[in-house]
């Protein structure tokens, strides 16, 4: 079945609405999951306080209404400053460093001609000095936009399978992908930082307290850790969704920009035998790539938390086109 390409403006406006959904949904699963925890908190914790099962859901409101407002904005302002702060962030976890035109004339001279060609501004050019092949686009405003290219990339791949991959890069930004995945990445985040503050406080908990304490206190800890998993997964599962489709739509676009999809194909052939970047640890950072590495298909199940189509599934589409 061949690839049908949605066009731009039907692709950007779909993306703003994605990422307006999941500024809404984010704020009520938050409030969600700290009704969760309340609830449990007072279940486990404080039942045999109440007389009757009334009184424990007063208790289980009046503690909510307590905490909600400071969970809330300790949430809201870890979410601008990791949003705010993204480029330098990725750029860290990646090892990326500035590509100068004087260094690379062949890059900057196809990343420049499929500008002008569909009336883009030109992004910010980084490399990482890695020998495997790969690339990714990232960024929230003209500004900060920019297209990473792996030295492995730039020459293991003839001009005509480069010039594919940067076209992908560059619908990516063009389709408000980068500002979307940014989102979603930093709702994650949030989770997976929770996440880790409460197995170092069960740690810390389970060394010093003592007796009744311990328990109540390590109640706590493992009754947040539930619920940041929970969070987790469901914000992941949404995060998967969305990237797996506009990956699809990358590739349509850059095949529609080249008109050479064929490229792009042998492009995603060499890259699928190395996509591998060393300096990449974290997941959430390695699903911004053209191939991410680390999602896997073994099974159906595993399907809903990859954050890429296959990429044979890719080039089967690309070579259709």
């Amino acid at each position: 079945m061949a690839m049908k390409y949605i066009g731009i403006h039907t692709q950007k406006s779909r993306n703003n609405t994605r990422t307006l959904f999941l500024l809404i949904l984010f704020p009520c699963l938050v409030i969600g999951l700290l009704y969760l925890f309340c609830f449990l908190f007072v279940a486990f914790l404080a039942r045999d306080q109440y007389a009757t099962q009334a009184d424990m859901v007063d208790a289980v409101y009046f503690m909510f209404m307590e905490v909600a407002p400071y969970a809330l904005t300790g949430v809201f302002l870890w979410f601008l400053i990791a949003y705010f702060a993204n480029t330098s962030i990725i750029r860290n976890a990646t090892g990326a460093s500035p590509l100068e035109r004087k260094e690379n004339k062949r890059v900057y001279n196809l990343v420049e001609n499929l500008c002008m060609s569909q009336g883009m501004k030109m992004p910010k050019i980084n490399i990482i000095h890695d020998n495997s092949l790969n690339a990714f686009a990232s960024g929230i405003n003209q500004k900060s936009y920019t297209i990473t290219l792996t030295e492995g990339a730039i020459n293991r791949l003839d001009d005509e399978e480069l010039e594919g991959v940067i076209a992908h890069e560059l619908t990516h930004i063009r389709n408000n992908d980068v500002k979307l995945l940014i989102v979603s990445i930093v709702f994650v985040g949030i989770f997976t930082l929770i996440a880790q503050i409460g197995l170092q406080l069960l740690r810390t908990t389970g060394g010093r307290a003592r007796g009744k304490d311990k328990g109540g206190a390590i109640v706590i800890v493992l009754i947040a850790l539930v619920i940041a998993a929970i969070g987790y997964l469901f914000s992941s599962l949404m995060r998967f969704a969305i990237s797996r489709k506009r990956e699809y739509m990358a590739d349509a676009g850059a095949a529609e920009m080249t008109k050479r999809p064929q490229a792009l194909a042998s492009a995603l052939r060499k890259i699928a035998l190395d996509p591998e970047v060393e300096a990449i640890k974290r997941k959430d950072v390695a699903q911004l790539f053209i191939e991410n590495p680390k999602s896997h298909f073994g099974n159906p199940l595993s399907g809903l938390f990859a954050t890429h189509p296959p990429i044979r599934k890719r080039i089967e589409i690309l070579e259709q086109f």
